[in-house]
């Protein structure tokens, strides 16, 4: 987050959208450096409570917290924002290039952090490498993208929150999900975090900004 916020040049005054708030953690890192305002939109019902509790203990006056889905509110939502975040969010969702194509409508810039699918790697974790199928190929708008469908299995036993909204997500190839941002129009694109041996699959952090937005 405060990777993010700097190579934005600061968030001071700025309307922030984010996406998977989960306890509120993100939410009150962009309330201490300056926004104006916050929406933020949460799925999981026990986790937009505590962002509720959180919000009150900590006087969070910036932002304003939604149950929902993120991804239909994008696709309702006027934009007008000029930041987007989605930490912790692609790779729990079964449309994933859907999500990624909404962003330029929503906010000039954005940070995604994000698993994405490494053959090599995955295949060879037997901690994770049960959940994932086969590679499979796509396109949208003419840009040709790989995935893969991955399942929660066990974890949809837990009484905790495993990410997903479904019992299945997809998870983007890395090359995928760069190229595609890409092609949507983001021209300047910053990557860190990069960690291909994380216990959870393969993981980055992704800063993008439109072309023309300085």
């Amino acid at each position: 987050m405060t990777w993010a916020v700097a190579q934005a040049g600061g968030v001071v005054g700025k309307r922030i959208l984010e996406i998977g708030p989960l306890e509120g953690g993100h939410s009150y890192m962009l309330e201490q450096a300056g926004v104006a305002e916050v929406v933020a939109v949460e799925a999981n019902t026990r986790s937009f409570l505590k962002c509720l509790c959180v919000k009150e203990v900590l006087g969070m006056r910036a932002v304003r917290y939604l149950l929902g889905d993120g991804m239909a509110f994008m696709e309702h939502d006027a934009g007008g924002f000029d930041m987007v975040f989605a930490s912790g969010i692609l790779y729990h969702l079964q449309d994933p290039m859907g999500f990624l194509r909404l962003l330029p409508r929503m906010a000039p810039r954005m940070l995604l952090w994000t698993h994405y699918f490494d053959e090599g790697v995955v295949r060879n974790s037997p901690a994770i490498a049960h959940k994932f199928g086969p590679v499979a190929r796509s396109t949208i708008d003419g840009f040709a993208y790989e995935f893969v469908e991955q399942s929660y299995k066990e974890a949809l036993q837990w009484s905790g929150f495993c990410g997903g909204s479904a019992p299945t997500s997809r998870w983007l190839t890395r090359r995928s999900i760069v190229e595609f941002l890409r092609h949507l129009g983001y021209c300047r694109i910053e990557v860190s975090f990069e960690a291909p041996e994380h216990p959870n699959g393969p993981a980055f952090a992704i800063y993008a900004e439109l072309s023309g937005s300085g």
